[in-house]
C-alpha cells in the first residue's frame, strides 16, 4: 500500500516519466484488489481510479497550461502547441491501456465489472478538450503552409498574390 502512495505522489514528477507509472500503479491496485479483503470492492476501485485520472488532469494541465498553448499559437508556433497536446492525448490513453491490461489479468481472480464510463468520465471529457485544441492548432498549421505558397506559371504572381 505503500509503494501506492508513493507512485501516486511521483505523478508530480517530470511530465514525460508520467506514463512509465501507469503499469507499477495498476499492479498495486491489482494486488490490493487480489488480497485485501476490505478494499477490493468495486466502488473503492471507482473511487481509487478516478482520483488516479484527476492527478493525471492536473499534470497533463500544468504541462499543456492554457496561457502557454495560446501564446505558442500567438507567436506563430503551432507546432510546439500540437506536440504538448498530443503528448497529454497519449499520457492519458497510456492509462486507459495500463487499465484495460490488468482489467484483463484481474478476470482470472475476481473481475473488476465496472463500466468504463464510471472510471473515466472527467478523463475522457479532458481528452475531448485536448483533441478539440489540438484540431485547431492543426488548422493553424495548415493555414500557415498556404500563406508561404508561391505559385509559379505565367499568371503566377497573379494567383499567389490572390491567395493572399
Amino acid at each position: 500500500m505503500a509503494n501506492l502512495f508513493r507512485d501516486l505522489t511521483d505523478l508530480g514528477r517530470e511530465f514525460t516519466e508520467v506514463p512509465d507509472l501507469f503499469v507499477p500503479i495498476m499492479h498495486m491496485i491489482l494486488m490490493i484488489w487480489t488480497y485485501s479483503p476490505n478494499y477490493n470492492t468495486p466502488a473503492r476501485l471507482v473511487v481509487l481510479i478516478r482520483e488516479i485520472c484527476n492527478a493525471i488532469i492536473s499534470q497533463c494541465r500544468k504541462y499543456i497550461d492554457g496561457q502557454s498553448i495560446f501564446g505558442c499559437i500567438k507567436s506563430e508556433e503551432p507546432k510546439e502547441a500540437h506536440d504538448k497536446l498530443t503528448a497529454a492525448l497519449e499520457t492519458c490513453s497510456k492509462f486507459k491501456e495500463a487499465y484495460f491490461e490488468y482489467k484483463a489479468k484481474a478476470k482470472g481472480t475476481n473481475q473488476w465489472k465496472i463500466t468504463t464510463n464510471a472510471l473515466f468520465v472527467r478523463l475522457d471529457s479532458f481528452q475531448e478538450r485536448c483533441q478539440d485544441i489540438m484540431h485547431f492548432t492543426s488548422t493553424i498549421i495548415q493555414f500557415n503552409k498556404l500563406q508561404k505558397i508561391e505559385i509559379g506559371n505565367t499568371k503566377g504572381k497573379q494567383l499567389t498574390a490572390s491567395v493572399m
